[in-house]
């Protein structure tokens, strides 16, 4: 008798996280084993990892057939991995974890019993006590505090890309064709119902976050730009506020010669006047550029990834 139940898929970028590979997938196999009718894949997308992790991954594929494992050619970042793997699932629901065993698999069947209960089309782990360090906690609370008021939207800190979500959710995020892909906030843009659980956030089991400073600025300003405009509008309001002001001074200097006849001092107004208007041109033509930059690299129509091998794969 053909077996009708269900699939579920698991979504795993691989970055960082070596020693973590072999427990992450038996608590994930222990759980769906133990406390879920449902079949599942395992799917460990390895994102040129400078510590070797596809052996490891090679290893535990060969001793179990539903764990598969993607090799891409070099390392393309977190989103590019994420989306790799989403589009080699096959599960009815598709759940996007990080390698790091920070997010338990047990909070899965929390997650799970959640969206079929309450008929969501998402759910989301809500972090109620998040293990990170100060600095990555107050840098993902200015991020999003920036996002949110450039995107007109409402975001919470406490959420990451952990989360359970229906076929129709992921094959709709599949349509979106841009290269900067935020996985939350364009799931959430998409609009489906979303629900949310909170769930234990753990200490990092081994290694270190591959986002450092630098990575998590340049990440900031591409979803910022890829999802509004209005740092242009922005720019062109400053531009017209110095512009008037520009008006109102030169008025007010011509109104003080002619009537009141008062030299003006020219040196130190004239420069402070320059390098303000200066400034914010280059502000403007540097905000511009990188709008610029944006389109260039989505006319290119370069892929967003190339897989090396793949393991267990149909």
């Amino acid at each position: 008798m053909e077996d009708t139940r269900k699939i579920i898929s698991v979504v795993i970028p691989v970055y960082g996280c070596k020693e973590a590979i072999v427990p992450l997938t038996q608590e994930l196999v222990e759980t769906f084993t133990n406390s879920m009718d449902i079949d599942y894949e395992i799917i460990l997308v390895n994102d040129k990892c400078p510590q070797n992790s596809w052996e490891v991954i090679t290893q535990i594929a060969t001793q179990n057939t539903k764990i598969k494992g993607i090799n891409l050619a070099r390392n393309y970042g977190q989103m590019a991995a994420i989306l790799a793997g989403l589009e080699q699932s096959t599960g009815d629901y598709i759940v996007v974890m990080d390698c790091d065993l920070q997010d338990r698999p047990q909070d899965i069947v929390t997650m799970y019993n959640h969206l079929i209960a309450n008929n969501y089309d998402v759910v989301f782990g809500r972090r109620i006590n998040r293990q990170d360090y100060k600095m990555k906690k107050l840098l993902s609370k200015t991020f999003y505090k920036i996002y949110d008021y450039f995107a007109d939207s409402q975001s919470d800190s406490t959420i990451s890309n952990f989360s359970v979500s229906k076929r129709i959710v992921i094959d709709n995020y599949l349509r979106l064709r841009e290269h900067s892909r935020a996985y939350t906030m364009y799931i959430k843009w998409m609009g489906f119902d979303i629900g949310y659980v909170d769930i234990t956030h753990q200490e990092r089991y081994a290694g270190e976050s591959g986002y450092s400073l630098k990575k998590r600025i340049k990440l900031a300003v591409s979803h910022i730009t890829s999802q509004s405009i209005k740092p242009l509008k922005i720019s062109i309001g400053a531009g017209i506020i110095s512009s008037a002001y520009a008006v109102i001074y030169a008025f007010i200097l011509i109104v003080r010669k002619l009537f009141f006849h008062i030299d003006v001092a020219g040196w130190t107004s004239l420069m402070v006047s320059l390098y303000l208007i200066g400034g914010l041109i280059l502000i403007s033509i540097g905000i511009l550029g990188i709008y610029i930059g944006n389109i260039f690299e989505e006319v290119k129509n370069r892929p967003i990834y190339i897989i090396k091998e793949t393991l267990n794969r149909d």
